[in-house]
This record gives C-alpha cells, structure tokens and sequence, in this order.
C-alpha cells in the first residue's frame, strides 16, 4: 500500500506538537464542528474516553492555542494563530489520508529522541 508523503514541517509539528493519539482526535473533533461548544463530557462520549480524560484533553488543546474558553465551561476549535490553523488543516488531511502513518509517528519510540530534542521548538500560544 503507498502512503501519501509526510511533508518534513508536518512531520516536525507531529512530533513537536501532538503527544498522543487522543489528542489529535480530540483535536479534530473540535475542528470538525468549529461553531459548537464542546463540553468534556462531549468529548468522553465521542471519543470513548473517561470524562477525566476528556477535560485533561480539552485542557492541553487551550493551553496549546488550539481551543478557547466557549460557553458554560465548554471549549471551541479556535487556532491562535492563521499559521497554525494552516498547519492544523494539513495535519487533518494527512490524518485523514494516512491515519496509521501518522499514529505510527506519534507512537514511534524511534522518534521519541527527537521529540525530547524538538520540545525547544515546541508551538505554544503565548510564542
């Protein structure tokens, strides 16, 4: 089977950026919908996860710029920066081309030197 070609700066931002699969996916869920309110119990729900864990997602997704607070304690896909929403867009459309390509990566004990390695280079909201 041929996999689509993992640009190098996606590949970078994957390992700098997104820590596990739940978040991807919590991520995507909130892109998919940008307009609604997302809730952690939303999220649980929808991604098969403990509430608890749920909110700990919806926590990283803020604190990384990708959310933002919504209404009654809920959060909403909003990027921090056009730079990151672009980045975000092709993240979704290589996820969506090559989910066990990009899973691989971001399980990938090969690659974790390199993200211990890329964390200076981490994306953060406040940068």
């Amino acid at each position: 089977m041929n996999r689509p070609e993992l640009p190098a700066d996606l590949r970078r931002f994957i390992l700098t950026s997104i820590p596990s699969v739940p978040y991807l996916e919590a991520m995507l869920l909130l892109r998919a919908d940008p307009a609604r309110d997302w809730s952690s119990s939303d999220v649980a729900r929808r991604l098969y996860l403990p509430e608890q864990r749920a909110d700990e997602l919806l926590q990283q997704l803020a604190s990384a710029g990708v959310a933002a607070p919504g209404q009654a304690g809920a959060w909403r896909y909003h990027p921090a920066a056009d730079e990151l929403r672009v980045m975000l867009d092709r993240l979704a459309v290589q996820y969506a081309a090559d989910l066990v390509g990009v899973s691989d990566l971001i399980h990938s004990s090969v690659d974790k030197k390199a993200r211990q390695f890329a964390d200076a280079f981490r994306w953060r909201k406040d940068a």
